[in-house]
């Protein structure tokens, strides 16, 4: 699709590992590229450069990547470097934390969302506050 960012497409790292629909898998993975889910997957998702689950995958895990497209269920925490994109009809049952998240129409999420960089550490630079506005009230003490 004309404007869509190149950092989404499937075979970022070279390699691509696949779990098929019709299978189902119970463990850890820790894949090098991209990850594939179109079957069952219930456990520990760690480390691919990019996780895609397909429109009939359905994966039960905690998952920390850099990037995640999402078009079936995920009913898990998912931790994403990079950005997570949530494509339309995709189910997704936890919380996420990423820098930058898309979110298509017709999606199901239930969760919190965190987005942004590391929060600074305490000692780290202050925030200045921001002048008042004009005509606004005055802060109460």
């Amino acid at each position: 699709m004309l404007g869509k960012e190149s950092d989404t497409h499937e075979n970022v790292g070279g390699q691509t590992s696949v779990l098929a629909q019709g299978c189902r898998f119970e463990g850890k993975v820790h894949a090098v590229g991209t990850l594939r889910v179109e079957g069952e997957f219930r456990g520990e998702i760690g480390t691919p450069e990019m996780l895609v689950i397909g429109k009939t995958g359905a994966v039960q895990a905690n998952v920390r990547v850099k990037n995640a497209v999402i078009a079936g269920q995920l009913f898990g925490n998912i931790i994403a470097d990079n950005k997570i994109e949530l494509q339309g009809g995709s189910h997704v049952e936890g919380d996420i934390k990423t820098k930058r998240l898309v979110i298509d129409e017709g999606v199901f999420f239930e969760g919190n969302c965190s987005m942004g960089g590391p929060k600074q550490t305490p000692g780290g630079p202050v925030a200045t506050p921001r002048p008042p506005q004009p005509g606004a009230p005055a802060p109460q003490k």
